[in-house]
């Protein structure tokens, strides 16, 4: 599946004027600073969407200021992380198209029209790939970004882009089949990438470039982000494609298992048939890994198995 090839701004489509509703759904955690802005922003887009603002028990304004602006208010009693809030607004929203967006104002909305007419042209998910001129981006997180694609591409086997980006529209009925395999704090934006191309639906991309934080402070922290990174890893490759990282994994295990024996063979024992423990260690953890991940394929195969009803439709 080659990705939509898009420039911003290049729909023909007037905002309010698609074949479909619209819910737009934001995550907000502490963001009474800025969060009229971004609603004030994106009715000036698309002003007969449907607004949800969920509230991930702000110790702050932010449910008061956004019902201010005309969003629908959504609070949560206690706090459940950011996926749980985006969980929340797609099962609560009404329309049939949900498009993502932060509350913190880094997601420009101008990018809006393009994103939803993507969905219009056939593609059942469009995201936002920032561009390399995205501000507020540090090297370390353009790095891990950039590793994380690369993954995520080698275990679909076709190319995703921006893995992280949770600027996306997305059909409403297609992201609910795969809602429970959403976490409840972060990864929902590669969570859901990789569903949606893993089950055979249609996902492009949208350059979009993307702005500095308006006000606030950000919770991230470069310790805290390596270890969350590392578990997006695991969590993916458990997910998605097992196979493809246990078995390379076995086979290296075999070619070491190999020399070793060829070591002691030709060096240490001269032509004395003697297998060492560290080969016949490496060859039984290789049948092991191997089997592991090929039960792991077909456990992660049922996960993406699509309906009866879907598959005659397509």
């Amino acid at each position: 599946m080659q990705p939509m090839q898009t420039t911003p701004h290049m729909t023909s489509v007037v905002a309010g004027d698609y074949p479909f509703t619209v819910s737009v759904v934001i995550p907000a955690y502490n963001e009474a600073h800025g969060i009229a802005r971004v609603i004030e922003r994106i009715r000036t887009y698309i002003p007969t969407a449907e607004i949800i603002v969920v509230d991930d028990c702000s110790q702050d304004d932010t449910a008061a200021v956004a019902r201010a602006a005309g969003a629908r208010v959504i609070r949560h009693p206690v706090n459940r992380g950011n996926g749980a809030a985006v969980k929340t607004g797609i099962r609560r929203a009404h329309g049939e198209v949900v498009l993502l967006m932060d509350a913190d104002g880094q997601m420009d909305p101008r990018y809006i029209p393009d994103l939803l007419s993507g969905i219009a042209a056939g593609y059942d998910m469009v995201v936002g790939a920032r561009t390399r001129d995205t501000q507020g981006d540090s090297i370390f997180r353009r790095l891990g970004n950039r590793a994380l694609d690369a993954l995520g591409s080698y275990l679909v086997e076709t190319e995703v882009r921006d893995l992280t980006s949770g600027y996306r529209a997305i059909r409403r009925e297609v992201i609910m089949e795969f809602i429970n395999l959403l976490p409840n704090r972060y990864s929902y934006p590669t969570t859901s990438t990789l569903a949606l191309l893993k089950a055979g639906y249609h996902v492009g991309y949208v350059p979009v470039m993307g702005q500095r934080r308006q006000g606030g402070q950000s919770g991230q922290k470069l310790l805290r982000n390596g270890i969350r990174f590392g578990l997006i890893i695991l969590r993916i490759v458990s997910l998605f494609a097992p196979l493809r990282i246990y078995l390379p994994v076995a086979l290296v295990m075999q070619v070491l298992a190999l020399i070793s024996f060829l070591i002691s063979f030709f060096l240490t024992d001269p032509f004395r048939f003697h297998i060492p423990n560290s080969a016949v260690g490496l060859f039984v953890g290789s049948i092991i890994i191997f089997m592991f991940g090929l039960n792991a394929e077909q456990v992660a195969a049922l996960r993406f198995q699509r309906p009866p009803h879907v598959q005659q439709e397509d």
